[in-house]
């Protein structure tokens, strides 16, 4: 009898429905700022129509993401997903606008991150334009509890998620106001939720200060977090309310700018 040989894997390719979708996908993951539809169908030898039908789908699904330049992108669904450069590409696209004027506004350093297990990473950093500023680089970590848009995010997860967190918290002290007890983190918690941003009073670096919000995307679930930062020179106490208004406004406008993308996805827009 002959010898059936296994198919190499490294030859194998899908010509399923399954196949291609995921051809498409992962061409997109590997192209942060998108590709039009004419470009995906050529690049993994999908029929342009059953491309387009793919592409139409995953993107009423909010999978994926369309600019107004008709490139395609990973969505804000896929985000919840995984963390990876395409979906912190599209948020910071989707974002971008928004942080622009906020800084403009504000006149302060503003900061686009997202929860990644007990830190946040920075994924987009607005200087401002004052010589005396402190600028947190994108790629750079710090341990939520220790950040205004870190314990922003973190009041809106569920209480199964925050416990979750909770069991694996390390406190270390950056500055004499950092949290370092998970009663009192709680507590600041709460209190988030309740008036809708999150102060760091010089908790994660003394002499700063920094007010942030959390942007929900479907579902209301936890997507990123914006803040502002500055030194408590000019993030004064008596400016605090107008600092509170603009970042407050500023991640509701994210937020509805990512559900209305899906609504508009879902109905063919």
């Amino acid at each position: 009898m002959r010898e059936i040989k296994p198919r190499s894997k490294t030859s194998f390719t899908p010509v399923g429905v399954i196949g291609k979708v995921f051809n498409l996908i992962e061409l997109l993951d590997r192209t942060p700022n998108g590709l039009q539809l004419r470009a995906l169908a050529e690049q993994t030898g999908i029929n342009k129509s059953t491309a387009c039908r793919f592409l139409s789908h995953l993107a009423g699904e909010g999978y994926l993401f369309r600019d107004s330049s008709g490139n395609y992108m990973v969505g804000p669904r896929l985000t919840r997903l995984g963390t990876g450069s395409s979906s912190q590409a599209t948020l910071s696209k989707i974002s971008r606008p928004v942080l622009e004027n906020l800084r403009k506004s504000t006149g302060e350093t503003i900061n686009l991150a997202i929860l990644d297990g007990l830190d946040i990473l920075y994924i987009d950093v607005l200087e401002t334009f004052h010589t005396f500023r402190l600028v947190s680089e994108i790629g750079r970590r710090r341990p939520f509890y220790a950040t205004s848009l870190g314990k922003a995010m973190v009041a809106h997860l569920s209480q199964e998620e925050q416990e979750e967190l909770y069991a694996h918290i390390e406190f270390v002290t950056a500055t004499p106001r950092t949290v370092t007890t998970v009663a009192k983190l709680k507590k600041q918690l709460k209190f988030i939720v309740k008036q809708g941003f999150s102060l760091d009073d010089e908790e994660a670096v003394a002499g700063v200060r920094c007010l942030g919000a959390a942007i929900l995307g479907a579902e209301d679930k936890v997507v990123a977090g914006i803040s502002i930062s500055g030194p408590v020179v000019r993030i004064t106490s008596a400016r605090l309310p107008v600092f509170t208004k603009e970042i407050c406004r500023a991640a509701r406008e994210i937020s509805w700018s990512l559900k209305q993308q899906l609504t508009s996805t879902r109905d063919g827009a």
